[in-house]
């Protein structure tokens, strides 16, 4: 573009969309207060928190926008369309917005600007736009005032709500730890006490020594006993309650059970016999029986702890804690940590299936908010759902994208509703029950800062949210 002293005329800068509807007396104040910039390919045009003392306006190159988020440096957007600006856009609001850059602008390419004082630009749109800049003013502290306070809602309801179910998950697994480790308190000491039975002197060193071997083996059974099926399970209890019963072992109802779940059976009970004779079988019986009921307990001790461990693992996968904000994730484990802080929500008449396509890559990503995506979309679909109807969630890819599906068998998304669903604030949940927010939210995570796309596909019975990400940490084509 052609330039005088590094301004622009007048009738160039009616050009730019920004400033075509101003009159020749506008312009010509503009051409005379503003100024003609380049900036190389790769510098910052401006920072984040630096005092704002410019608006620019893009002329020509192209132009990346980004924002520090703890730290990590998230870039929002990139483009070379000509006419967009940045910098001290709020100027006009005088000390009541800090006048500050909110974000950095880095020239991709060679760049040049149209660069406006933020004093003059602030004169301008005062003077210029009188009844706008009141309107501006309440849109913009009004509408920041809001998001605030309902963003602080929505995160509260949602962290309340997953709280709530991973307190009643880690619920189950603990109160049963306990249940057992009470039970298993009695079993030790049931066991000692048919132990002095036993070694009172009534069965020889080769008999008591016999014993132990059968224990031993008892033990081991235990570790590998098949699982049956409830008639299998129902059938072999039978059997050795008859044994016992036919032996004048008493209780044979109470141990027919542990003795079954621990894979024991009459012909081992046979060989108890063998060992110990018939005056000693009940109490020996009843020591193996102990035996066996403690390492069952020990085993659902370790199932319990082991489930906890396991949830807590997951927890700390769904908040990312102690790992850095970018880096490079397996879209499966982040997913498969969002449905286990799920796991109360979903009800008992709604199908989860998973279809994950393993052989996909990792990729590079922010898994916090990654996983922040998953929860708004799994939650939308519970919601549209009900109480029944199959949630899936699938992965695939998509050209050279890595794509995942979250599809619902709810009523679909009206048409007169669909174009508006990744609106900020528009929802159509009864009043209360959300805030708008989950979708755009979404929106911005998956394609400002990850560079990819969200779309989605209703009909009646069937609605699929689509997210298509990178595989690398190159911007993509526009899917």
């Amino acid at each position: 573009m052609s330039t005088e002293n590094d301004r622009l005329t007048a009738a160039q800068l009616r050009t730019l969309f920004l400033f075509e509807a101003l009159d020749d007396g506008q312009l010509d104040w503009l051409a005379e207060h503003g100024r003609v910039e380049q900036r190389a390919g790769g510098t910052v045009v401006y920072a984040e928190g630096e005092d704002a003392t410019c608006f620019f306006v893009l002329l020509h190159g192209a132009v990346a926008l980004s924002r520090q988020v703890r730290g990590d440096d998230v870039e929002i957007s990139r483009t070379d369309q000509r006419g967009v600006y940045g910098g001290a856009t709020q100027a006009y609001l005088d000390d009541r917005v800090g006048e500050t850059y909110r974000n950095t602008l880095r020239a991709l390419t060679d760049a040049e600007f149209f660069v406006l004082p933020a004093e003059d630009f602030a004169h301008a749109v005062r003077s210029w736009f009188p009844m706008a800049m009141h309107l501006l003013e309440g849109l913009v502290i009004g509408m920041r005032n809001s998001q605030t306070i309902v963003g602080e809602r929505e995160r509260l309801l949602a962290l309340g709500s997953l709280s709530a179910g991973l307190t009643h998950e880690l619920n189950n697994p603990a109160a049963a730890a306990v249940r057992a480790t009470s039970v298993l308190r009695d079993r030790v000491a049931g066991m000692r006490h048919k132990l002095a039975m036993i070694a009172d002197g009534r069965l020889d060193g080769r008999a008591l020594h016999g014993l132990v071997e059968l224990q031993e083996e008892a033990v081991a059974r235990v570790a590998t006993a098949p699982k049956l099926t409830p008639m299998a399970t129902a059938d072999a209890e039978d059997t050795l309650t008859d044994w016992l019963e036919e032996h004048q072992v008493s209780g044979a109802w109470d141990l027919a059970p542990i003795l079954v779940g621990g894979g024991l059976d009459d012909a081992w009970l046979a060989r108890v016999k063998e060992a110990v004779g018939p005056a000693d079988l009940e109490a020996a019986v009843r020591w193996l029986t102990y035996t066996v009921d403690t390492e069952l307990l020990m085993r659902e001790i370790g199932d319990a702890v082991t489930r906890i461990s396991g949830l807590v693992g997951a927890a700390k996968q769904y908040s990312q804690l102690d790992r850095a904000p970018h880096q490079v994730v397996d879209v499966h484990d982040l997913l498969d940590a969002t449905l286990v802080m799920f796991k109360a929500k979903i009800p008992a008449q709604v199908k989860l299936v998973r279809e994950y396509d393993r052989s996909l890559p990792a990729v590079p990503a922010y898994a916090a908010e990654l996983n922040q995506v998953w929860t708004n979309l799994i939650d939308n679909a519970l919601g549209a759902m009900g109480e029944e109807g199959v949630l899936t969630v699938r992965t695939g890819r998509v050209g050279d994208l890595l794509a995942v599906e979250i599809t619902d068998t709810g009523p679909g998304i009206p048409p007169a509703v669909r174009p508006r669903i990744f609106e900020p604030f528009f929802t159509t949940k009864p009043v209360g029950a959300g805030t708008g927010l989950g979708l755009d939210i979404s929106y911005r995570i998956v394609v400002h800062k990850h560079h990819g796309d969200i779309r989605v596909e209703t009909e009646p019975g069937r609605t699929t949210f689509r997210v298509l990400l990178p595989v690398t940490d190159d911007p993509p084509p526009t899917p």
